[in-house]
């Protein structure tokens, strides 16, 4: 199967938070009185991130129910198909029992804080570095007893830098699979990202600032990446498309 690479196109900006997010982590021990539901971190920061399968899980998934898309006969439960036209599967990738498999085009990247972020959460007043402890409480529909339980979360305004980057093989599908991209983002911002999204966590927002495009040649020793600044976020990014393709 071939594989060109006609170019890049490398999305740079941020995710904001709006709410409280949540992307669980593993729990290493019990401690009495302890959080019990930690999330996930860098191990040797201990600082909270975003791990890019997490947003391009979503992306995919909100993509998939918006084109209603088949999800039957998969135990992952997602859209998996041969046809090198899905809009889906072309972007996102696929894995098929024949071995028909179909290498993603988008590359997600882990988010990180962004310095500000990192100063302003270790300023506050909590028992835990850079987030909050939000304690709920579950009640039984029969005898109304309260089941108290407790959940860190990263607070509502934190930034995180964010980097996707689209790997242009077919001339043809470059403006589509673009529009896709930035459709899949506007569906997560009037969705959620983590758990508890039904109970008002999750809500984000992605600041597009700028979009490279490095061309074959570039990679080649030709030419120079050509860069884009993108102003409106998704929206912003969404007009820009047709200039940043031509360009």
């Amino acid at each position: 199967m071939e594989r060109p690479i006609l170019g890049k196109y490398i999305i740079k900006g941020k995710i904001i938070l709006e709410t409280g997010l949540r992307i669980g982590g593993q729990e290493l021990g019990v401690n009495i009185g302890g959080i019990d539901n930690p999330i996930i971190r860098n191990p040797l920061t201990g600082e909270p991130y975003i791990p890019g399968s997490s947003v391009k899980g979503k992306m995919r998934s909100l993509m998939e129910r918006l084109l209603n898309l088949d999800i039957s006969g998969n135990k992952v439960k997602r859209h998996e198909c041969e046809d090198r036209e899905c809009k889906v599967c072309r972007v996102f990738g696929s894995t098929s029992k024949n071995g028909n498999n179909i290498p993603s085009r988008l590359l997600v990247r882990d988010a990180f804080l962004t310095e500000d972020s990192k100063t302003k959460l270790l300023s506050m007043e909590t028992d835990l570095p850079y987030t909050e402890w939000k304690t709920e409480n579950a009640l039984d529909r029969v005898t109304c007893k309260a089941d108290p339980r407790s959940f860190e979360r990263i607070p509502a305004g934190a930034e995180f830098e964010f980097e996707i980057i689209y790997t242009a093989e077919n001339e043809n599908h470059i403006k589509e699979d673009l529009e896709n991209i930035a459709t899949a983002l506007e569906l997560l911002e009037d969705d959620y990202l983590g758990g508890n999204g039904s109970r008002g966590y999750g809500k984000v927002k992605f600041s597009i600032e700028k979009v490279i495009y490095k061309s074959a040649g570039y990679y080649k020793g030709e030419g120079t990446p050509v860069e884009k600044e993108v102003k409106g976020g998704v929206e912003g990014f969404k007009k820009a498309i047709s200039e940043i393709v031509k360009g």
